[in-house]
């Protein structure tokens, strides 16, 4: 599906805008989604390379935005969320090598290709993504699987799921979760993360945490009031106030780490996302350090051509 192709609800074409890239969904989902047999001259696994690479070629065939950027994650344990919260993402496995390996070898990639990328070693890429919408009033299309960048849609911004060619504005967020996307926050700090390993609240799920934001609009409201709730007319009331109160505390934590920073002092070179053109030397010479089979290392020498730059 092409960028153009894609439809609003209610009519209409998506304006992509400035286009931001969760690079890390992507590198991940093509090495564990690929065969290690993929590997470069020397042997060595080159699937996550040859999936991220597939993916970031279709991205830019199917789209010709002037500003993008990909944010990368440094690490799994150095997000400022692990000073308040040890084991935030603990329940992940740090990378193996062999991915860690092709990790820069895609980051190179991305800026041969004229894209600038991010990455902080305090802070996430759904941070510095959010940040760059924020410091914006350009329309922007978020590229990611990861629901948790829902909360920063604005009117015109869209989140686009590429590899399932499905886009959701801020109606469709709501239509999917059953909140708002303002509402996100606090809906994974009732129900928690299990990707994140965020708490969230025990015996609250999905369908009940969006009945209780649709009546309380925010979490603390509802923890402000659990009387209210223990006298409302939703299903188990009592039950659901007795939760919320023994629950505050690991609710509010689940809220701070599942907000989205969005002032990161960034700096104009970082806030400079215009596509440059492409290095084709660069190129080159990463695919012959790599040993990339003559099949990518083409349509890589043809990457750039029609491209739009400022």
């Amino acid at each position: 599906m092409g960028a153009d192709d894609s439809r609003r609800p209610g009519g209409g074409q998506y304006t992509i805008g400035m286009l931001l890239i969760d690079a890390s969904v992507y590198i991940f989902r093509a090495f564990h989604a690929l065969p290690a047999s993929i590997a470069g001259a020397d042997g060595r696994p080159l699937n996550a390379f040859h999936g991220y690479a597939g993916f970031l070629l279709g991205l830019l065939d199917a789209t010709d935005e002037s500003r993008v950027a990909a944010a990368f994650d440094e690490s799994l344990t150095s997000s400022f969320r692990n000073t308040f919260y040890a084991d935030y993402k603990a329940n992940r496995e740090l990378p193996p090598v062999e991915l860690t390996d092709q990790i820069a070898g895609c980051r190179e990639l991305t800026e041969a290709l004229g894209i600038a990328t991010l990455s902080s070693p305090t802070y996430e890429a759904d941070d510095l993504i959010g940040t760059l919408v924020q410091a914006s009033d350009e329309p922007a299309t978020i590229v990611t699987s990861d629901k948790d960048l829902a909360q920063v849609l604005r009117d015109h911004d869209v989140l686009w799921d590429y590899a399932r060619e499905t886009r959701y504005d801020r109606q469709g967020i709501t239509t999917r979760f059953g909140v708002a996307p303002d509402q996100i926050p606090d809906y994974l700090a009732l129900v928690g993360d299990t990707v994140d390993n965020i708490p969230g609240v025990a015996g609250i799920g999905a369908k009940t945490a969006a009945r209780l934001l649709s009546r309380f609009d925010t979490l603390e409201a509802m923890l402000d009031d659990t009387a209210s709730v223990g006298a409302s007319d939703l299903r188990g009331a009592a039950g659901l106030a007795d939760k919320l109160a023994a629950g505050a505390d690991q609710a509010r934590l689940s809220r701070r780490l599942a907000t989205i920073v969005c002032d990161i002092d960034l700096s104009p070179a970082q806030r400079d996302i215009r596509r440059r053109e492409v290095d084709s030397e660069a190129i080159e010479a990463l695919c012959t350090r790599l040993g990339v089979g003559r099949n990518l290392r083409a349509r890589l020498r043809d990457a750039g051509r029609g491209a739009r730059h400022e």
